[in-house]
């Protein structure tokens, strides 16, 4: 009965083990989204630096390809570039899909 007391104390002691843990994590992960908050917003701002650069020449191309597609002339009030990686894994399957040969092999 003596060993009760004893594990009662480790168990005590796990778990304030854990408590200080989970608080170092918190604090570790709130200081990671802060540096996504940052990240992101030099992202926009550089986003928002490369679009004010765009020539006269781009922006008739867009609007050409967008009355193209419409049939009518657009009012182009904003263009944005977004980076998304979903083109560039669509055409690596589209490029993986065309090499896949018909017909078994054995």
């Amino acid at each position: 009965m003596n060993s009760e007391p004893s594990d009662l104390r480790q168990l005590l002691d796990a778990v304030e083990a854990l408590r200080a843990e989970v608080g170092s994590l918190g604090e570790r992960l709130a200081k990671l989204e802060v540096s996504a908050q940052a990240a992101e917003t030099t992202r926009t701002q550089q986003a928002a630096a490369d679009a004010s650069q765009l020539s006269e020449e781009l922006v008739a191309t867009i609007s050409a390809a967008i009355a193209a597609y419409l049939g009518e002339k657009p009012k182009i009030r904003q263009i944005r570039l977004l980076g998304s990686a979903a083109w560039a894994q669509y055409g690596r399957a589209t490029i993986q899909a065309s090499h896949i040969l018909s017909g078994h092999h054995g």
